[in-house]
């Protein structure tokens, strides 16, 4: 009885959870058509916040210095490293990139602590000094991150409309070509942004990243509070959300893409998903404000979307559940002397669990055409299984709460 109550709920959660990702999947096959106004002036400013990137900030630096962009620079926010941080930045172009340094006991603190001292920096030293706040984009971009070098000519138009806060650019993984495990990240974060953002932005509910979120600074000046960015582990989502409240309009850039390091290291990967998952259980915070200042429509979605911790805990029940009614079937089968089912019987589990591989195969194929349809939808049926870490990363980031840890699990870079 427990078992197949067990089963029912978490097939339940699952139809469910499908219907939602699907009518997601048809809303983003919509297109926008976006028409220029006349061009407007910008100053872009890409922040870095670093903690011991000596292995990577190089590159990302050299490909931001290269942008064919007029007026920008670069903003490395030294957060307390002990390498060669400070050093890389200080021997890039001096005219195009700054470096602010956090010493203790304020530096390490966590990205948005980081983030938010970035923007007072900016504030206070005069680096600002003749722009309109309206017409200055700050772009936070991971210390791994490896700009598209058009990114500038693609996120510009959006800041067109005066109502936009902050644009969202796609996220690919560099090294996606070494091993399955890259190539399952950079699948994870095409579907995110190809199916649920361009979705999104038919609702209103487009979400930042923590990677390529581009910002216009009198949006962020809105917010209150002592600066931008919150002190969860998922200082991005709670962002976004903020930004939406204040009536700005958040957008998804499909053009354009930052790319970034994967994780190589199962266990790693994990950790930095429990930190992911413990930041959406804080932001539980930001109901209150979603049901008073958000749209509607945005708003269901938004609830949708923070409700995905405790959606995921009840679904990991779903491979227990199943082991355990595949087991008493299998013990009443032999007892009985025959199959108590037909072989079709596994024709239902297969489709609840992988009708979305051929709709996740079908966007990935269109974004890396060389792997062909076939094989991007055999990828999208390994990446099924790829899901489960989030089982894993969720009890784990569940547990961090409960025992109180609040830490930033940095992840460590090659």
């Amino acid at each position: 009885m427990i078992s197949e109550l067990l089963l029912w709920s978490s097939i339940t959660l699952i139809v469910v959870a499908g219907c939602y990702n699907t009518s997601l999947f048809i809303l983003s096959r919509r297109r926008i058509r976006r028409s220029r106004t006349d061009r407007r002036d910008r100053f872009y400013v890409f922040l870095l916040a670093c903690l011991n990137e000596e292995s990577v900030l190089s590159e990302s630096l050299a490909r931001i210095t290269s942008l064919p962009a007029r007026n920008f620079m670069a903003l490395v926010i030294d957060d307390g490293s002990d390498d060669r941080t400070g050093e890389i930045a200080l021997s890039a172009d001096p005219a195009l990139v700054r470096l602010h340094r956090r010493t203790p006991p304020n530096a390490r603190r966590g990205k948005g602590a980081a983030l938010n001292d970035g923007v007072r920096h900016l504030r206070e030293s005069g680096l600002l000094a003749g722009h309109d706040p309206e017409d200055v984009v700050l772009c936070v971009v991971d210390a791994d991150g490896r700009l598209d070098s058009h990114i500038v000519q693609s996120v510009d138009p959006y800041f067109d409309d005066p109502r936009t806060g902050a644009v969202q650019v796609c996220v690919r993984m560099y090294n996606r070509h070494l091993g399955l495990l890259a190539r399952m990240q950079d699948m994870e974060f095409v579907v995110y942004g190809d199916v649920f953002q361009s979705a999104r932005r038919f609702i209103g509910s487009v979400g930042m990243g923590g990677n390529g979120q581009f910002m216009r600074l009198s949006a962020l000046n809105s917010l209150d509070g002592d600066g931008p960015w919150s002190d969860s582990l998922t200082e991005d989502l709670d962002l976004g959300v903020r930004l939406l409240a204040k009536g700005w309009t958040n957008q998804h850039c499909t053009t354009a893409a930052v790319s970034q390091q994967a994780v190589l290291s199962l266990r790693r990967l994990v950790r930095q998903r429990s930190r992911w998952f413990q930041g959406h259980m804080q932001s539980a915070g930001l109901v209150p404000l979603i049901l008073r200042d958000v749209p509607t429509r945005a708003a269901l979605d938004l609830l949708y979307h923070l409700s995905s911790p405790v959606l995921i805990l009840l679904t990991s029940l779903l491979p227990v559940s199943f082991l355990v009614a595949l087991g008493a079937t299998t013990v009443a089968s032999v007892q009985v002397g025959h199959p108590l089912v037909s072989p079709m019987w596994l024709l239902g589990p297969y489709l609840l669990s992988f009708t979305t591989a051929y709709a996740y195969g079908f966007v990935y194929a269109k974004r890396e055409r060389e792997l062909g349809l076939v094989r991007s939808v055999l990828l999208a049926h390994v990446f099924i299984f790829y899901g489960y870490i989030w089982f894993a990363a969720g009890w784990w980031g569940f547990w961090r709460m409960l025992t109180g840890q609040r830490g930033w699990l940095k992840t460590a870079r090659t």
